[in-house]
């Protein structure tokens, strides 16, 4: 059975040099996420299949201490394909891969 889950969230750019732009994946979904999939070694990342509009690929989702939950990269060619940017809210669906 698939585990999906799909919500609008902001996209946001790192504060670091090499930056990076991700969406943060709702709280409540990210415990169930965090509860059903098993524990991996090294920095906790989940395989998903992300889709926004008509753009699918995949990725991984990765926890952040700092948002307490995972964040979902998306990637210059992502936006470019959706006209997203950084400020812009996208409805976005991700499938469990990691299960």
């Amino acid at each position: 059975m698939d585990v999906t889950y799909s919500f609008t969230a902001e996209l946001f750019k790192t504060e670091v040099e090499a930056a990076w732009v991700f969406v943060p994946v709702p709280k409540a979904a990210a415990d169930e996420i965090f509860e059903a999939t098993p524990r991996r070694p090294g920095f906790g990342s989940i395989r998903v299949a992300a889709v926004i509009g008509s753009t699918e690929w995949t990725t991984s989702i990765f926890p952040s201490k700092e948002f307490g939950s995972y964040l979902l990269p998306i990637n210059r060619q992502v936006r470019e394909s959706e006209q997203i940017d950084i400020g812009d809210a996208a409805e976005v669906t991700i499938r469990i891969l990691d299960r």
